[in-house]
């Protein structure tokens, strides 16, 4: 940063970023990704500029995006153009480690989740929970489209293929769509034995709910069926379309395994 020193030893006529701040109550703030000298940082103090040094690139990608304005690579190339606009930009200390927060931005498209935690373990579930909850939220503003939760689609569609599809299949077709009903209602079992409670008790309930044509999912707290509609639980559509493409294909490559172990045994038989 050793282009800094002639640009503060200036006095007229003023640097045209500070321009922007002269006879206001804002402030200026400069961050390099690279170190800034002592002496630097001491003269940028003076002209009252807040100067963080080392920052890292992708902070300073997402501090673009939140702030506006774009990074540059010399003094020269500062223009009020290349700003962006925070409401406050202040140092805090949490623990042993300081943070520096720029907050009020005023059009996002970043931010920064803080996360605090008793322990590395409880921070990293937590980390997975904001992460899983983002990813949700991404797949529906993409999709455009939720599945109703709560075991509701598994059992509408086991009894779907059941009632429908397995009469129009012809000969051994039957077979495999009627395993492939079956294997959708294991969700439905796995999440009433998670809850503590008996699997086929609650699955009989729910089909027959669902056979007096209410689509009706699994209350983990009672056991019994609930509108996940009423009670705001959904699934994202793309997790469930992707469970029903991959689950044939992995079935069909163990399969293949399976035959080829068994190709292997016959050969070293003979």
């Amino acid at each position: 940063m050793h282009q800094l020193l002639p640009w503060l030893g200036m006095k007229h006529p003023v640097p045209a970023p500070l321009q922007v701040c002269d006879g206001t109550n804002k402030g200026f703030v400069l961050i390099n990704q690279k170190g800034i000298d002592p002496m630097c940082l001491d003269m940028l103090a003076r002209e009252g500029v807040l100067a963080l040094r080392r920052a890292k690139r992708r902070n300073m990608e997402r501090l673009t995006l939140a702030c506006g304005g774009f990074a540059v690579n010399s003094v020269e190339e500062l223009t009020p153009e290349c700003l962006g606009h925070a409401g406050a930009v202040y140092e805090h200390v949490l623990g042993e480690d300081k943070y520096t927060f720029v907050e009020d931005v005023k059009h996002p498209h970043s931010c920064t989740i803080l996360i605090k935690g008793p322990n590395d373990h409880t921070i990293a579930q937590i980390k997975d929970a904001v992460r899983d909850g983002l990813r949700a939220v991404k797949n529906v503003i993409e999709d455009k489209a939720v599945v109703l939760g709560a075991g509701a689609f598994e059992v509408a569609a086991a009894q779907h293929l059941r009632s429908t599809v397995k009469k129009q299949a012809q000969g051994r077709s039957k077979l495999g769509v009627e395993a492939f009903a079956e294997a959708l209602l294991g969700f439905v079992k796995i999440l009433a034995e998670n809850s503590g409670y008996d699997a086929q008790d609650v699955l009989i309930k729910l089909q027959e709910e669902h056979e007096r044509g209410n689509a009706v999912g699994l209350d983990i707290s009672t056991g019994e069926p609930l509108d996940p509609q009423v009670a705001g639980i959904y699934d994202n559509f793309i997790v469930k379309r992707q469970i029903i493409l991959s689950a044939p294909i992995i079935a069909s490559q163990l399969l293949l395994v399976d035959e080829v172990m068994r190709a292997g045994i016959n050969m070293r038989g003979k």
